[in-house]
């Protein structure tokens, strides 16, 4: 029996196990997490230096751009690295940029993305933002740099399967529990998906532009532990 239900989860983890993280996100090959101290070390061992007036913001160049670069953190654990553009530009500008990022984003096969849109070539971005508020951002998520362990990640998903289904059930599923369970696993992976996003938006400082890109990990975010 029990092989009988391991052998239904491994199949689901062979569907969908490409979506899977077991690590956090990292951000140049270093990951959001630890303390700020460290990170700021980090940091500069990739090149960023401490920013001339403001002792918390390290600057440097980070995909062919000037960029000030901010760590958040959560007590002393980071979980966020903003990235933002040092030289704010125009309108046409700031178009090129966010859709040239959105492509260079989709290309790269160490993300996934559940849909995002390009900004149209006629699009008002000065009108969309000031008047109808609209907020211009997309926003992809980290694939693991290797993939789970199959054992443990069945050890995981069995505990969430067994509370719908019985042993008896599993072992000879229906067609219609058979997608429950592919959805199931499915909805699990893109769980452990969101909790490394990477997102960037247009930003606004006296109606030039710019972008602000933000490296998350999610697992270190406050989730109201101190209410």
């Amino acid at each position: 029996m029990k092989k009988a239900i391991a052998g239904i989860i491994l199949s689901l983890v062979t569907i969908c196990a490409a979506y899977a993280q077991k690590d956090v996100t990292q951000f140049l090959g270093i990951p959001v997490d630890g303390s700020k101290s460290v990170m700021i070390q980090k940091l500069k061992a990739k090149g960023f230096r401490a920013n001339s007036y403001y002792k918390d913001v390290l600057e440097g160049v980070f995909n062919g751009r000037d960029v000030n670069l901010h760590i958040a953190t959560n007590g002393d654990k980071v979980y966020r690295i903003m990235i933002c553009d040092a030289n704010p530009v125009d309108e046409r500008s700031i178009q090129i940029r966010f859709n040239n990022l959105c492509r260079q984003f989709g290309k790269n096969p160490k993300y996934m993305s559940l849909g995002n849109e390009l900004i149209p070539d006629d699009e008002d971005i000065c009108y969309k933002m000031s008047v109808e508020n609209k907020r211009y951002q997309a926003i992809f998520y980290q694939q693991p740099a290797e993939l789970l362990d199959t054992t443990l990640l069945r050890e995981k998903l069995l505990p969430i399967v067994l509370e719908k289904y019985t042993a008896e059930e599993l072992a000879n599923p229906t067609e219609e529990m058979q997608d429950a369970l592919i959805n199931m696993s499915f909805d699990y992976m893109i769980d452990l998906c969101s909790k490394k996003p990477v997102w960037f938006m247009i930003s606004e400082i006296y109606d030039k532009y710019y972008i602000t890109m933000f490296y998350d990990n999610e697992y270190n975010r406050a989730n109201g532990e101190d209410l």
